[in-house]
């Protein structure tokens, strides 16, 4: 199972990291998260430079894809040198966003007619494109999710992990990093947000996309 979590330059810590961490708690045969990016070190919105663990390219062949939000997002979606780049499909793959990322859906024609969960900031842009902005933190059709907030991260996770390795797998990864005295609360939490959005008997068992 390859995860790409695709950030680029001015990338938002949380978005990225959060989910990198989270997902990166499973404990499962051949699964393999990596920070893609378009170039070989990308810098955050605050100044933290961090190396590609992937080249851009490794989004088209992942299992799943999530594409972390910046400040930067509505001009990097706008650059054909990076966009020509991603060649995604929701027929084989898992697709998220968090935040800002629900831009890639929209450039990359991913969403039809589905909403999406975004940040205030870019619900106008999105809203301006024709996309349908939902007033709450996580939101998925099908192979297609999007969160929206910064501490929506662990949902985008658990969903990830509830369609691929199971809800068992999901809570116990979200337990892991749970606050102390809150971690089965914390963890039922995220996935009652998103096991309404997961297929039908994929919640309790390893799916493959």
């Amino acid at each position: 199972m390859n995860i790409a979590i695709v950030t680029c330059d001015g990338f938002n810590e949380i978005d990225s990291f959060v989910s990198s961490h989270i997902l990166n708690r499973v404990q499962a045969k051949d699964w393999t998260v990596a920070i893609t990016c378009p170039s070989e070190t990308v810098q955050s919105q605050n100044g933290v430079r961090v190396a590609a663990q992937q080249p851009l390219e490794f989004a088209n062949d992942a299992d799943v894809v999530l594409f972390g939000g910046s400040p930067r997002t509505r001009e990097i979606v706008e650059d054909r040198a990076v966009m020509s780049r991603l060649h995604v499909d929701p027929r084989r793959q898992l697709i998220g966003s968090q935040c800002a990322g629900a831009l890639f859906l929209a450039k990359l024609g991913l969403l039809a007619t589905s909403p999406v969960c975004t940040t205030p900031r870019s619900r106008p842009v999105l809203e301006a494109l024709g996309v349908r902005v939902l007033d709450q933190a996580f939101f998925a059709s099908g192979n297609v999710a999007s969160a929206g907030g910064c501490l929506a991260s662990p949902y985008l996770a658990a969903w990830v992990m509830a369609r691929t390795v199971g809800s068992d797998a999901a809570e116990t990864a979200l337990a892991s990093v749970a606050p102390v005295g809150e971690k089965a609360a914390y963890a039922s939490h995220a996935l009652g947000v998103v096991l309404p959005f997961v297929e039908t008997g994929a919640a309790s068992r390893a799916v493959r996309v």
